[in-house]
């Protein structure tokens, strides 16, 4: 199993950025697939989920109207759009392999991408 994680960056508070995750090693179209992420000194959060078939998302209070988690199970790949970002979205994010909500667990996940949100 390999994910890896693309498209962090600095950003500025109110910008936008798009996080992708690339899967291999797996029948990638079988599991369910989410975000996660931690900021320093923090317990890491589960931001998004996402079902196998793209159906179900779930995402954290944190983030919801904002951000939006979605799949292309065609590229065996997992996105994570983020609108407005604020400062307090800065933190190292995870693609995961598993749902995370509702009681499921994830297995995997990847090195994680640097998202900073600073002016």
């Amino acid at each position: 199993v390999q994910l890896v994680e693309s498209g962090g960056g600095l950003v500025q508070p109110g910008g936008s950025l798009r996080l992708s995750c690339a899967a291999s090693g797996f029948t990638f179209s079988g599991y369910a697939m989410s975000w996660s992420r931690q900021a320093p000194g923090k317990e890491r959060e589960l931001v998004a989920g996402i079902s196998s078939a793209g159906v179900i998302r779930n995402y954290a209070d944190s983030v919801k109207g904002r951000f939006t988690i979605s799949r292309e199970n065609a590229k065996n790949t997992v996105y994570l759009q983020m609108n407005s970002l604020k400062p307090e979205d800065t933190a190292v994010y995870y693609c995961n392999r598993g749902f995370g909500f509702s009681g499921m667990s994830y297995d995997y996940w990847g090195q994680g991408t640097q998202v900073t949100v600073s002016s």
